[in-house]
């Protein structure tokens, strides 16, 4: 059994930072200590940043992002396209996406990906409010930029089927050799995904 080497609060602290994605009891306890440091500087900043979030943060009930505002920044925004939707399994993937700013469209977030082992199925995803916002009109093509996992590539067909009678057209992210990566070092499956999915020089 460790032994307590601070009050009830501080070890309070640490615990729930060790929760966070990325952070260990280590680097929680690395953190909790800079925290305290800095107390007013950083700590007392932060809290009030935390508190202010948990007040206002809401899941856009059009595309699933999580903002201050309902419906969201991205879906109130009037310069991107319409016609397009991006389809992500998780926020984490919409904000990567965007950092790239590679495109200027709508997001739709599921929120998991199918897994029957896991229990999750359809019902559990936001499947159906992606299927309505296609039906209502107006897109002409869902881009389906799901992880390459076996429970991935099963969504990915599952909602191809789903919208299969709508009359839009369906891609997904070429899978394949990464910007500066090397062939030495890719594994067989992506090296067969990059040769199938080949495209003119």
């Amino acid at each position: 059994m460790s032994k307590s080497i601070a009050g009830p609060e501080i070890e309070r602290l640490i615990q729930l930072l060790a929760r966070v994605p990325g952070l260990g009891p280590r680097s929680a306890r690395r953190a909790a200590l800079h925290l305290i440091k800095k107390k007013e500087q950083l700590f007392a900043p932060l809290s009030a940043a935390m508190a202010e979030a948990l007040d206002r943060v809401r899941v856009c009930s059009t595309c699933g992002n999580v903002d201050t505002s309902d419906p969201c920044t991205i879906c109130t925004d009037p310069r991107r396209e319409d016609g397009t939707i991006i389809v992500v399994e998780d926020v984490a993937d919409l904000w990567a996406l965007e950092r790239a700013a590679a495109m200027n469209a709508r997001y739709h977030v599921l929120g998991g990906t199918l897994s029957p082992l896991d229990g999750v199925g359809p019902d559990d995803l936001n499947i159906k409010g992606l299927v309505e916002r296609v039906a209502a009109g107006g897109v002409s093509e869902l881009i389906l930029a799901v992880n390459a996992t076996v429970e991935g590539q099963t969504t990915a067909h599952y909602i191809t089927d789903q919208v299969s009678d709508l009359g839009i057209k369906v891609t997904r992210l070429a899978h394949g050799v990464p910007v500066g990566g090397e062939l030495d070092y890719l594994d067989e499956g992506t090296l067969s995904a990059a040769l199938k999915s080949r495209t003119t020089f």
